[in-house]
């Protein structure tokens, strides 16, 4: 799908280069001319948008590094000289721990408009499985980096999810002694935890390349789910889609400077300004929001181990997500029934974040199975069946195509709709 460049050397160092290492033309071809559909809309701009933010995770966690001392003597009054002393150091704590939230808010809805519009399905399976990947590697870096400031959330947090690997059979206390390096939590758990929270997100940035490269193999995927069919149907990368994921980027980039500036604990636990104490548990232990809903399916099941089971396949489930879908029509635009189990589907996950925040007692548990069994059955049971009853309706015969009613309805003042009536899927969709 990489367009042909159109990239001449203007220099003598230029023209030198090219012929030797021609990256500059590489480059070219992999951005300026790579060729998009013409009617993405904004929710493919959350791709550059995670990009940035990854970028600033790595070059303010670098700054902060400097500054930290991973020592559970001094870790929390490293992070307090970092906040008092250090030259914007409240600043760089800020966007770091708050990126962190940013980061996920974005790439939810990443991962839920690629449910929406079947971004996961052929010739797209290895792209989406890297992303799922990404994904588990966010997960580990973030839990890892809520330790540091060695708070009483960081402490007791750690201690509660590292011990759930002990349910696992046989492997289970070795892991846990090899997390904690030891038979509790403490010193040695710390510095490791730190190494691999520096390590980690170099390791997102090598499978985020990955991932661009698989993109760029397959083609974007569009609203409509159609196929790229000529030319007439693409734009290059530069300027359209660039001005517009810049755009976005300044909106995103707002939304985030609000939480910088106005209410930068606000994601947080107040827990976490005190210091940490082996002897002192928490009233309600909770991790951050974005790992709610995964707790909340955790909690639903009394038996530990099927509950770390339960929680684990929660993610696995994703790996295996475009052998579920036996559906051959991809946008959600043109499956009234996906349609509505996906919005289903979205309150369940926003319902599951919110359960994971209260406590496991009484009707949050009853209401946590409830949302649990509707999560996996979304995947295991409405995917596939969907896929064989559903009648999707008429796809258009080409991007342009759908670019063009889209522009006549809006012109008419009337609402775009898909073209033609319910009918066969096209097998190129």
């Amino acid at each position: 799908m990489s367009g042909h460049s159109s990239y001449v050397p203007s220099t003598g160092f230029e023209k030198w280069l090219d012929r030797r290492l021609p990256i500059i033309r590489f480059m070219h071809a992999e951005t300026s001319g790579f060729p998009c559909p013409k009617n993405l809309s904004y929710f493919w701009t959350f791709g550059a948008i995670l990009t940035f933010m990854l970028v600033v995770q790595i070059i303010t966690g670098i700054v902060l590094v400097m500054h930290y001392t991973p020592h559970t003597d001094m870790a929390f009054a490293s992070v307090e000289h970092i906040m008092r002393n250090v030259n914007y150091g409240w600043l760089l704590r800020y966007v770091h721990a708050n990126g962190a939230s940013m980061f996920f808010i974005a790439v939810y809805i990443h991962m839920f408009r690629g449910l929406y519009y079947g971004s996961y399905k052929e010739p797209r399976e290895v792209l989406w499985i890297l992303g799922v990947i990404i994904f588990l590697l966010m997960m580990a870096t973030a839990f890892m980096g809520y330790v540091l400031p060695w708070g009483q959330m960081s402490f007791w947090g750690a201690t509660v999810i590292t011990n759930l690997f002990s349910a696992l059979p046989l492997v289970g206390e070795p892991v846990v002694q090899w997390l904690w390096g030891g038979f509790a939590v403490d010193n040695p758990t710390l510095n490791r935890f730190f190494s691999l929270h520096y390590l980690l997100p170099f390791m997102i940035l090598g499978v985020v390349i990955l991932h661009i490269w698989a993109l760029h193999v397959a083609g974007n995927g569009n609203p409509t789910g159609v196929s790229v069919k000529s030319k007439q149907d693409t734009v290059p990368f530069h300027p359209y889609v660039t001005m517009k994921d810049g755009f976005a980027l300044v909106c995103f980039l707002i939304f985030f400077a609000y939480f910088v500036f106005y209410i930068p604990n606000y994601l947080g636990h107040a827990d976490n300004y005190i210091p940490a104490d082996p002897l002192v548990t928490p009233a309600h232990i909770v991790p951050e929001w974005y790992f709610l809903p995964f707790y909340a399916i955790l909690r639903a099941v009394p038996d530990k181990l099927g509950g770390v089971l339960l929680m684990f396949g929660a993610i696995a489930v994703l790996f295996i997500l475009p052998w579920l879908d036996t559906s051959k029509v991809r946008s959600a635009a043109f499956r009234p029934l996906y349609k509505q189990a996906f919005w289903i589907f979205v309150v369940v996950c926003i319902a599951l974040g919110w359960l994971g925040g209260q406590p496991a007692e009484g009707g949050y548990v009853i209401a946590a199975r409830i949302f649990t069994f509707l999560y996996f059955a979304f995947f295991l049971i409405v995917m596939p069946l969907l896929g064989i009853i559903e009648t999707p309706k008429k796809l258009p015969e080409s991007i342009s195509q759908s670019v063009l009613e889209k522009a006549k309805a809006l012109g008419s003042g009337g609402a775009a709709q898909p073209a033609g009536s319910a009918a066969a899927p096209d097998k190129n969709a």
